[in-house]
């Protein structure tokens, strides 16, 4: 009995595993994702502000040749429409640096058809230079840095009107910096005590930057190529 309870517990940790080491096959397509390698407060400048950090990035290591969209939700009002952030980032599919495939479309990159199928965690969440993202797994003495601002559900929607208090998990459409204020964010490494959605973990406790650091994070956001 205790051997088939090693040997179940061996194949649970290899079936587990092996999402993770199929993602780690690099080809030669060219980048299309990538996690900020730059970290901010809540005020990007709006999604204007946001999409020019990525076009930027991308720029700087070559990547310029796509269109680049942060993604990131914005609560509606009443004289304009939520935005969603799966609206914003094209069709896909998408690579990081070392040309990993992280989804196939938007359907695969939600999970909207089978939950949890992307290829979104720490090995492959790379910023724009192929370097990792310190999460929960990281180097003695640095901060941990897996929270990803969103702004979004886990279908990658913005949350509807009065969802919260605190300016709909959005830090004001993200043009605030204040103490509160509150964003909602993922974990890039997948790895939570609580909820390891990429993109849909839980709320900040504020929108400036000590506040991110407060909850593991550093001001990073998603960027995909739309086009």
């Amino acid at each position: 009995m205790k051997q088939r309870l090693i040997l179940s517990a061996t194949l649970v940790a290899l079936s587990l595993a092996a999402p993770v080491s199929f993602a780690q096959i690099e080809t030669d397509a060219p980048m299309t994702f990538f996690v900020t390698s730059t970290s901010h407060s809540g005020n990007l400048g709006g999604l204007d502000g946001a999409d020019a950090e990525c076009q930027n990035l991308a720029e700087a290591v070559g990547a310029g040749n796509h269109t680049w969209r942060a993604y990131l939700s914005t609560h509606g009002n009443n004289t304009e429409p939520a935005v969603n952030a799966r609206d914003r980032i094209g069709n896909g599919p998408w690579h990081n640096a070392k040309g990993v495939k992280i989804a196939d479309d938007v359907a695969y990159l939600h999970g909207d058809i089978q939950r949890d199928t992307n290829l979104i965690y720490r090995a492959t969440a790379l910023t724009e230079n192929g370097d990792l993202v310190n999460g929960r797994v990281r180097p003695d003495g640095a901060n941990n840095e897996h929270d990803i601002l969103t702004g979004s559900d886990s279908h990658g929607r913005a949350f509807p009107a009065g969802a919260s208090r605190l300016q709909n998990y959005t830090c004001a459409n993200w043009t605030y910096d204040g103490p509160d204020g509150v964003a909602m964010i993922g974990h890039h490494d997948r790895l939570s005590s609580t909820n390891t959605s990429w993109n849909s973990s839980h709320s900040t406790e504020g929108c400036s930057l000590a506040a991110f650091n407060e909850t593991g994070g550093a001001g990073r956001f998603y960027c995909f190529a739309a086009d």
